[in-house]
């Protein structure tokens, strides 16, 4: 796979500090049911990273001590790693919003058929990948039958009150397809709401749309097509400087399946650690009775991603 890391390191990206921390976004492993091509962790199938117990553990202890609001927790498919029900259910336990990742598709397989209702029992956020309401776009990114199993899990998730009651939020992600930015996010959910309602009777909260981040699997498929550079040039030319505002690195931590510690999920796909003192590499552990707040966040050509056009976050568009 061709490496874009090299050419996203010089960056004339501003500098960025960050605020209090609010957000822990776990990555539990690169295990996945899937091995989609917009994925920038390159998760699959024949992955073995995954998260231990004693990582766990220090997870609930760094919740305890920053009073952490929100546990983002991702993968590959969070679900595959075997401890994930004890990481919900001891965050759930201390108030701590709780949310998944999820592949859709995981849900159906063998072993998970009652993953749905732990999530619910649970009161778990849902934060489901659908890259479009078209089974067409869906294919080309995610595989042969995704789509149908997609819509198929979706329809169980409102079955038992995701999308409809409260307290069980379900969210649906888009990304572009190309080398492009995404279209308004406004715009899109109501298309996606449409939709999925005539089509399937689907429905769901909100839509969280997604630039795709030239780096790792998507960065490896820009470079084979020639098309890094001017995927790049794009991103920065749309740069807005508002979003800087509310980037979500300011008040979030992104933690690999080790325990060690970046400024974001982009970053630790880079292998680009947060820093602290003279640290090169700094584990969860090290943290424990340390502010962050007002520490440089390490950028990259990929930032742009994250402030071109309406802006991109894990929870979607920054311009609201």
């Amino acid at each position: 796979m061709l490496d874009s890391r090299p050419l996203l390191l010089n960056t004339n990206f501003p500098p960025v500090q960050r605020n209090q921390l609010e957000i822990l976004q776990v990555n539990l492993g690169y295990k996945c049911n899937l091995s989609c091509v917009h994925c920038h962790v390159n998760a699959g199938p024949t992955r073995t990273e995954l998260m231990g117990e004693n990582t766990i553990d220090l997870l609930l202890a760094f919740i305890d001590q920053h009073k952490i609001k929100v546990l983002d927790v991702t993968g590959g498919a969070p679900e595959m790693n075997p401890h994930f029900r004890e990481l919900v259910t001891e965050a759930r336990a201390r108030g701590v919003e709780v949310i998944d990742r999820c592949n859709l598709t995981i849900l159906l397989e063998p072993g998970y058929e009652d993953m749905a209702e732990f999530l619910a029992e649970q009161k778990v956020t849902i934060t489901a990948s659908l890259p479009c309401y078209l089974e067409e776009n869906v294919e080309k990114q995610r595989g042969k039958g995704v789509y149908s199993d997609s819509i198929k899990a979706l329809q169980l998730l409102n079955r038992i009150g995701y999308g409809t009651e409260p307290g069980l939020s379900l969210n649906l992600v888009y990304n572009p397809v190309g080398p492009v930015l995404p279209p308004d996010q406004h715009s899109l959910e109501i298309d996606y709401k449409r939709e999925l309602q005539l089509r399937f009777g689907v429905v769901f909260n909100q839509l969280f749309v997604i630039t795709n981040m030239p780096i790792s699997r998507f960065g490896s498929v820009l470079m084979s097509h020639g098309q890094l550079d001017q995927y790049v040039q794009l991103l920065k030319d749309n740069f807005s400087l508002a979003n800087l505002e509310t980037v979500m690195c300011r008040n979030l931590i992104s933690i690999d399946w080790q325990g060690y510690v970046y400024d974001c999920d982009f970053n630790q796909m880079l292998d680009l650690p947060l820093i602290v003192s003279d640290k090169s590499r700094i584990h969860i552990r090290e943290l424990m009775d340390r502010s962050l707040e007002g520490n440089p966040i390490v950028t990259g050509e990929h930032c742009f991603g994250c402030t071109a056009g309406q802006g991109s976050s894990c929870g979607g568009a920054l311009d609201g």
